[in-house]
């Protein structure tokens, strides 16, 4: 197994505490060496520091985080009831079920009483929709009924009268000619001349008045009665349109309450375990319990497929770019051996930061788990992911070098004389670091510089003095 990848990045504060830490006991094992017989103690402490042989070696660089194992592949139960509903019962996170088991049910009531009140409403509604659809169909035979038969009717009506009137008018003249010879005989008198004249007078107005009315029916009574007919219809039609449209809306939301009523009772879609949604880390959704508030749309439990199941880290900033799919990995997860595996995704976005625990920006690594038995969601696992592996290079000690200022240090040691080394690092491990220059493999170096030569310790003190002096300017 490679070891864990080392980040850099403590705050100046802290930096200072511990090169105060540092100094102190340094400087104090310094002053004390220095006392009495100074340089021989100083010069027995140094034959007796700890040493390394430099040598080439193998080194993997790596980061390590910590995930829960989860499933790839969900089964999500979402509530499909419109807005908000109370939780009645729910099955218990972790719980085996078979498919169309009941896992949760929802209150009902505020649902039956909309069931009751829509169904009222719908009733209501197609009655009137009922009602004016017969006056429609009555309402278009009334059309043809007028012209094909009232019309007609009072149409031929009025024509006879006039054939009558104009009948009455050749008597009314053919008496009126008879009692004029009559007259002129000396048997009739000149009043009945009179009569007879106005009499063939008034049929002839009543000719003009009968002509005259035949013409107003047939040319407006006409076209006033078919415009009142296509009024009628087309206000019935349109109030049996809105009836309608209304008796299907209340309906539709009679039988899409009854539909939901149906959802208030879910059951297993497969056989399975069944878990919370707060059981999967990445969702942050609330807790499922009863008497608990549920929302149309939102993930109530989650049914997981425990033969697809992957790991989720966050890998800091500074690391995710160095990240690729197909890097090799180890899991380990409790009680069991670690095992490799692949880097399956990087997330291109960050994961959104927990606010008030840390400003640290990650991104997510997935890690796809082969198939094994006894896999649960939640279990925790150790994700070391390999990010670098060297062959054959020059490795130190970490606890063999220093850092002052913008360089890196180490004392090298030949027989009985030692000599300050700067060296050019590259990356390293939990124990030792890789070198790309200043030193070669066979060299002997000093461990723990700052407790055995004073060289490292007067560094060290300069280096504070100099550290604290800018943090005061800056302050």
């Amino acid at each position: 197994m490679s070891k864990n990848y080392q980040q850099q990045g403590a705050s100046i504060w802290s930096q200072v505490i511990v090169c105060c830490s540092l100094v102190g006991l340094g400087v104090g094992g310094y002053l004390f060496a220095k006392s009495d017989n100074g340089e021989e103690r100083v010069n027995l402490d140094f034959l007796k520091a700890p040493t390394h042989v430099v040598r080439l070696g193998d080194m993997a660089v790596s980061v390590t985080e910590q995930g829960s194992l989860e499933s790839s592949d969900n089964v999500e139960i979402v509530c499909r009831v419109r807005g908000q509903n109370t939780v009645t019962s729910v099955v218990e996170s972790g719980t085996y079920v078979e498919e169309g088991d009941v896992i949760l049910t929802l209150d009902t009531l505020y649902i039956d009483e909309q069931i009751a009140e829509r169904s009222k409403y719908a009733h209501w509604a197609r009655s009137g929709a009922e009602h004016w659809r017969a006056s429609v169909e009555k309402n278009k035979l009334a059309i043809p009924e007028y012209l094909e038969g009232r019309f007609v009717a009072e149409l031929t009506g009025m024509e006879k009268d006039l054939v009558i009137a104009e009948a009455d008018l050749l008597t009314d003249q053919e008496l009126l000619l008879y009692v004029q010879r009559q007259y002129e005989r000396g048997y009739e008198s000149r009043d009945q001349v009179e009569e007879h004249r106005r009499r063939v007078e008034f049929t002839k107005l009543r000719i003009e008045v009968l002509k005259s009315d035949i013409e107003v029916f047939k040319k407006y009574t006409k076209e006033y009665e078919l415009a009142r007919l296509e009024g009628e219809l087309k206000v019935s039609q349109a109030q049996f349109e809105a009836n309608d449209e209304r008796a299907w809306a209340d309906a539709s939301r009679r039988d899409q309450a009854i539909e939901e009523k149906e959802h208030c009772t879910v059951r297993a879609p497969k056989a399975g375990l069944v878990i919370h949604p707060r059981a999967a880390a990445w969702k942050d959704a609330p807790d499922i319990t009863e008497g608990g508030t549920v929302y149309t749309e939102q993930v109530m439990l989650l049914m997981p497929n425990l033969d697809k199941m992957q790991v989720k880290v966050g890998v800091h900033e500074a690391l995710v770019e160095h990240v690729k799919p197909g890097m090799p990995v180890f899991v380990k997860l409790p009680d069991r051996e670690p095992f490799e595996c692949n880097v399956s995704h990087v997330a291109d976005i960050a994961r959104p930061p927990t606010i008030g625990v840390s400003n640290i920006v990650k991104y997510d690594v997935t890690v796809e788990i082969p198939e094994m038995e006894g896999l649960k969601p939640g279990m925790t696992a150790e994700v070391e992911i390999v990010l670098n592996e060297y062959v054959d290079q020059v490795l130190l000690p970490v606890e063999s070098v220093l850092e002052f200022g913008s360089g890196f240090y180490c004392w090298v040691r030949n027989g009985e004389s030692i000599s300050r080394r700067r060296v050019e690092l590259a990356d390293s491990d939990a124990k030792m670091v890789r070198v790309l220059d200043g030193i070669n493999a066979g060299e002997t170096v000093i461990l723990n510089p700052l407790a055995y030569v004073p060289d490292a310790q007067d560094d060290a003190l300069i280096n504070f003095e100099q550290t604290a002096t800018a943090i005061v300017q800056e302050d």
